[in-house]
């Protein structure tokens, strides 16, 4: 079987260069009329050691991926753009835009952004806490961005908004694939012709996220919200297009250091596809594989942060459930788990996991894995993240 490469990006080149400590280099003041422009960036590497099939490991450090940023802060406006540089077999295989945006304060609460964005689907843009994600990355749900228009706004009631329309997705870039070099995990044209050829539209969102302030005390906070996801999917093999209809709930639970997020909902894909009615494919970091249309996927994440144990050393261990499970007859669930500890000193941080995973297309899997399965073991995976802000 064809082993996926790993979604955290694994690449061919040791890693071996002493870091010099560097910050963030900002132009301007924030607070003026002008504005700010702040350019930072990210170097990473990576150590696997896999736990499944054929041996794969390497049992070196290697170079993962090299990132750049740029921000604009004024009173009014803002705007971001990020681009990667990943490694797989040479530098830059593959390398995609993840977002790049503008948006206008209308105060301290409420703004509209325009362009590629974090989609406001879910808790926020990650639901976990770990460096490699639950399953539900690996879906398209969590992490993900689209092109589109969002207006976040927040009342009294402590109730937070957001209205967005998605024009659509956050399109295709530098790699070997056909068209999965792409950062979000989106409907895409597979290379192979018995597959699917889609591309998702139209995509309309909304959440609600509600601070429960008659629980809150002070160590203590909760908040419940809810998401809803509706979009036309375009079938370029014929004319019987369908849609999506995807919904969550979440609630965020913080006392002290203690954080405990849970995120639960359901997806639903109709792609007018005669042949592969039941199943979709998907791509994303140059790799493409199939998807079950219809199942109920979750996430349960709890972390607790011990905030400066030595000289700035923050420690975070982790545990990350997640899975789908497949509504259709025959097709296996989905999961992937993960213990992790983060350390982060300054601007470095190394993240230390490890996974237990079974139909997982970028855990020992194929790409069936997300579909209808595979062989169904659990396959586990040490991962190792060693991450360099600058």
């Amino acid at each position: 079987m064809n082993k996926f490469k790993s979604q955290a990006g694994i690449s061919l080149f040791a890693f071996g260069v002493t870091l010099p400590v560097y910050a963030a280099i900002t132009f301007g003041d924030p607070q003026i009329e002008t504005g700010a422009l702040t350019v930072s960036g990210t170097l990473r590497a990576n150590y696997q050691d896999k736990d499944y099939g054929e041996s794969a490991t390497d049992q070196k450090i290697k170079f993962d991926a090299a990132i750049l940023r740029l921000a604009y802060e004024s009173p009014d406006w803002f705007g971001k753009v990020e681009y990667r540089c990943y490694q797989y077999d040479k530098l830059c295989d593959f390398s995609t835009l993840v977002y790049g945006y503008i948006g206008y304060h209308f105060n301290s609460t409420n703004n509209l952004t325009l362009g590629l964005q974090a989609i406001p689907f879910g808790p926020s843009r990650f639901w976990d806490s770990s460096f490699y994600a639950g399953i539900n990355n690996t879906m398209g749900l969590q992490d993900a961005l689209n092109l589109g228009v969002n207006y976040h706004f927040e009342l009294p009631s402590a109730t937070k908004l957001d209205l967005a329309y998605f024009v659509t997705d956050g399109g295709n870039y530098h790699g070997q694939t056909v068209d999965s070099a792409r950062y979000t995990a989106n409907v895409v044209r597979s290379s192979d012709p018995l597959k699917t050829d889609l591309q998702e539209k139209n995509m309309w969102m909304m959440r609600v996220d509600q601070d429960l302030q008659f629980l809150s005390r002070d160590d203590l906070n909760v908040s419940v919200g809810a998401s809803y996801w509706y979009s036309d999917i375009e079938n370029k093999k014929n004319s019987s297009d369908g849609n999506r209809n995807t919904w969550a709930l979440f609630n965020r639970i913080n006392y002290k250091n203690l954080n405990v997020v849970m995120t639960g909902g359901k997806q639903k894909i109709k792609n007018g596809d005669v042949i592969r009615p039941n199943s979709s494919t998907l791509g994303s970091f140059d790799s493409e594989y199939d998807i079950a249309n219809e199942g109920y996927f979750y996430t349960v994440d709890t972390s607790y942060v011990f905030k400066n144990v030595r000289n700035s050393l923050n420690i975070t261990p982790y545990l990350v459930f997640s899975g789908f499970n497949k509504k259709e007859k025959g097709f296996k669930d989905s999961q992937r788990n993960i213990l992790g500890v983060a350390w982060d000193y300054k601007n470095i941080s190394l993240y230390t996991e490890y996974l237990i995973s079974k139909n997982d297309p970028f855990v020992g899997g194929t790409a069936s894995s997300l579909a209808v399965g595979d062989d169904g073991k659990w396959n586990k995976l040490l991962n190792l993240m060693m991450v360099y802000n600058f």
